[in-house]
């Protein structure tokens, strides 16, 4: 791809457009969260902003979900395939897509948005960026459907069409959306700030190409590249040779289905790095599908995990990477299939080469973690203001322990990044719902020389009647792995303590649940997988566990075998 003859350009010259590429990247996400609308933007930062060259190579993306390293190169691809490379765009155009079957989708919920960046008459680059919408529609409110049976019940389907045409807003394209969404101020407030990074992104980009000239941008990008490539197959070299195999489960709920089985086999040559998922199980009538294009935007973060790389990462970097699926595969799903916990599986893919290769390479991948997005849906009538609220935010839980260190305490999945909880104080000022307990979840799980790190427990209190519980728990079936004699993790679980004393759970999967004022929702995710033989844990680390409440005194004395 990248392979030809690149005349190198200046070195002083390269570094200062590198650097600028990546801060107009930076300040394209700074400028959606300072514009947007709702918390899913402003809080949680559930979207990405970057730069693709004119074929639609990653060239700057600024921080925000990992996943979406993925989807944003892909997304130009099919953009420019739609519109015959690129000949049917115009300075000025805005096209919005969020098909999950085609290049750089996910599920409904995530919306892209893509503008051609023109210089001196022709396409130079792409600004592009990609954010979870609070809501597009659907059968439930949140449009986070966990138990749908087709794609049709998740939301409003935006195949690739023009928001914008030569500069001018395509009003019925809006009209439609304003139309098919439950929140059209919060769901047409988060696309113009959308549109506002993009414009932010062309006018930075422009600017590039004024300073420094056009062929001299063109010409180090071109550059960049090609060393994401070389950088790339250096690190390939660095990797024990061979095929390595994993298999797990893709949870669902146990009262419909699953769990579904996944494999892998991963080859790593001087050139390449080869993820064959053939043989996993067949997509199913449940929203945990992904497509091949979310697998990809996954596998992509777990590779970059592995290589490691140590300058910046664009499309060169991405190819040795070949990714063999079968069509039509729990992790290859195709439509009509159900995708809006897509993450479920794109995540459970990636995590079957997380398996596989972290006994080989300790020093970069730890023990197993809490895997899932572990969504939480929460809608209602807010009991002051009797307007319609919606909770949606991803859980934070534990990870794994490596071969020098304890696992991280409630952090996010690998699929999240840079993103975050909806804090406290803003929950309960805008949501009916009260948050009883926010706390580090300290069972014992994850034993090891290195010990896992903890989950969490929160609990929501309703304060009106009517609300909806939609919640999705990974991890509730199979706890997160240990290694190297490493205990695994404990499972995540949900309960609902009603009102009048009756119990919900524990389980892992809400569908659209009844929540009552008084009653109580706990949510506890998943605690990560220890590394090591646990007796091999100094005796004045197991003291501090016990006093930090980590571990308990009987685990001290039983798991650790310290007297403490």
């Amino acid at each position: 791809m990248f392979s030809e003859k690149i005349e190198s350009p200046s070195p002083f010259l390269l570094e200062v457009i590198k650097d600028s590429l990546l801060s107009i990247g930076d300040e394209m996400f700074i400028a959606l969260a300072k514009t947007s609308m709702s918390p899913m933007f402003y809080e949680a930062l559930d979207y990405a902003c970057g730069l693709t060259d004119a074929k639609g190579n990653l060239i700057s993306q600024g921080n925000g979900v990992t996943s979406f390293i993925g989807m944003l190169s892909p997304m130009v691809q099919h953009v420019l395939t739609l519109y015959d490379d690129g000949k049917d765009l115009q300075d000025g155009d805005v096209i919005i897509i969020n098909d999950p079957y085609v290049g750089g989708g996910s599920h409904l919920s995530d919306v892209g948005l893509v503008m051609p960046i023109f210089f001196e008459n022709e396409i130079v680059a792409f600004s592009v960026n990609k954010g979870h919408w609070t809501e597009v529609g659907g059968k439930d409110p949140g449009s986070f459907t966990n138990d749908s049976i087709e794609i049709y019940q998740e939301g409003l389907q935006l195949p690739g069409v023009k928001l914008f045409e030569g500069g001018k807003v395509n009003k019925a394209v809006v009209s439609i959306i304003e139309q098919n969404v439950r929140l059209p101020k919060q769901s047409l407030g988060d696309m113009w700030a959308q549109i506002a990074a993009l414009r932010t992104g062309r006018k930075r980009f422009e600017e590039l190409c004024q300073k420094y000239r056009k062929k001299a941008v063109i010409q180090s990008i071109n550059f960049l590249l090609r060393q994401g490539e070389i950088l790339s197959k250096q690190a390939l070299a660095k990797l024990p040779k061979g095929t390595f195999e994993a298999s797990d489960f893709i949870e669902d709920d146990p009262n419909t289905g699953g769990p579904y089985p996944i494999q892998v086999k991963v080859t790593i040559t001087d050139d390449e790095f080869i993820c064959d998922f053939r043989g996993s199980h067949k997509q199913v009538q449940s929203p945990v599908n992904c497509s091949y294009y979310g697998l990809m935007a996954s596998v992509r973060v777990m590779y970059l995990a592995i290589i490691h790389p140590t300058k910046n990462i664009n499309e060169g970097i991405f190819h040795p990477l070949k990714i063999i699926t079968d069509k039509g595969s729990i992790i290859s799903a195709e439509r009509p299939a159900p995708v809006s916990m897509n993450f479920e599986g794109r995540l459970g893919g990636a995590d079957l080469i997380w398996k596989a290769m972290a006994p080989y390479i300790p020093e970069q991948l730890p023990a197993g973690h809490l895997l899932s997005v572990s969504s939480v849906l929460i809608s209602g009538i807010h009991p002051e203001t009797e307007e319609p609220f919606l909770l949606v935010e991803p859980s934070v839980g534990g990870w794994g322990a490596a071969h020098d260190h304890d696992g991280q305490r409630g952090q996010f999945c690998m699929g999240d990044g840079e993103t975050y909880n909806i804090p406290i104080e803003v929950a309960e000022a805008r949501y009916g719902v009260l948050v009883e307990q926010y706390a580090l979840r300290c069972d014992g799980g994850g034993a090891g020389k290195f010990i896992g790190g903890s989950g969490v427990i929160r609990t929501y209190r309703a304060l009106s009647d009517g609300q909806r519980l939609s919640i999705s728990f990974g991890r509730h079936q199979y706890a997160p792995w240990g290694v190297n004699g490493g205990k695994e993790g404990e499972k995540s679980y949900i309960k609902v303590m009603r009102k009048d004393g009756t119990k919900v759970g524990p389980t892992g999967i809400l569908k659209n649940l009844q929540f009552n004022k008084g009653d109580v929702v706990e949510l506890a995710t998943a605690t990560g997988g220890g590394y090591g033989n646990p007796e091999e844990r100094p005796l004045q680390q197991v003291i501090s566990d016990v006093k930090n409440g980590y571990i308990s005194l009987a685990d001290a004395r039983k798991v650790y075998k310290k007297e403490v």
